[in-house]
């Protein structure tokens, strides 16, 4: 491109792939400042200011504001303008990685409950309701110990539990699994000690995360209302005794939709989960 003395709005324009209200604002802000012609008072650029428009664009591309660009351009930051513009840099480096994070956190909460959504859509397409075994893989949750009263919504949304989280500056993420201590009196609906476990966003202190897995558990899909989560006990306890397993003491409900997803208890899904031992074939 062969430069030129002066240069109209409508060139920088299409030279610069920008457009004209931007040029304006640019030009009222003194980013990139116009000329005026004496004799028809019309605005033109010189070929100084079309270079300034890729440097502008790279800075806006880092994230940097209007302001911020005018300084290092014209290098009025201070007497030592590189230690300010580093200085600059850093600061949006932090703001970036802030920003990075939290669309990490994003990111993950919107996932995991995209994948429960799957998984109970499945589950109600295909009525999937058999006893199984499986080895379940180990993974650290974060748990608070709490006194179960056969309030399975408020155990679910546990205002206590977000308290909880909130407290250790964490998030929740993925299904609520409520461990029971008593398998018993879990199928009794009797009141008991359990621990209510979640995935963080972030990392939890070590006095505040517990294990599930590492081990065969018999698995059962429990569709429809948690007022008949008994029926869906008292099939594992069957099938456990008809193939020869000996069941745990403790159980886990996860609950792969619930009340956090819709009112339509019809449509819940929870997976039951009770750590299995094989004690011999049974004829």
């Amino acid at each position: 491109m062969k430069s030129k003395i002066k240069y109209s709005i409508g060139d920088v324009s299409r030279i610069c792939n920008i457009s004209k209200k931007a040029l304006r604002y640019y030009d009222n802000i003194d980013l990139i400042t116009s000329q005026r012609q004496d004799y028809n008072n019309y605005r033109y650029y010189t070929y100084e200011s079309l270079l300034a428009v890729p440097v502008i664009k790279y800075y806006k591309q880092m994230g940097f504001k209007l302001e911020e660009m005018r300084d290092f351009i014209e290098g009025k930051t201070t007497s030592n303008v590189y230690k300010a513009i580093k200085s600059s840099f850093t600061s949006k480096i932090e703001e970036l990685e802030k920003l990075q994070e939290d669309i990490r956190r994003q990111y993950v909460s919107v996932k995991d409950w995209y994948d429960l959504i799957s998984e109970a859509e499945m589950v109600l397409e295909n009525d999937i309701r058999e006893v199984s075994i499986k080895f379940v893989e180990s993974s650290e949750y974060m748990f608070q110990e709490q006194e179960f009263d056969n309030d399975i919504k408020g155990a679910i949304i546990n205002i206590e539990w977000t308290n909880y989280v909130e407290s250790q500056n964490n998030e929740i993420t993925g299904p609520v699994i409520l461990n029971f201590s008593s398998l018993k009196s879990r199928m009794q609906n009797k009141p008991q000690h359990i621990r209510i476990l979640q995935k963080t966003l972030m990392p939890a202190p070590e006095t505040t995360r517990v294990k599930l897995g590492g081990y065969l558990m018999a698995s059962c899909y429990h569709i429809g209302t948690h007022d008949t989560l008994h029926e869906t006990y008292s099939k594992i306890c069957r099938w456990a005794n008809k193939f020869g397993y000996a069941l745990g003491e403790e159980t886990y409900e996860r609950y792969v939709t619930d009340y956090w997803t819709t009112r339509n208890d019809s449509q819940f899904v929870t997976e039951i989960l009770i750590k299995a031992t094989r004690q011999g074939a049974v004829a």
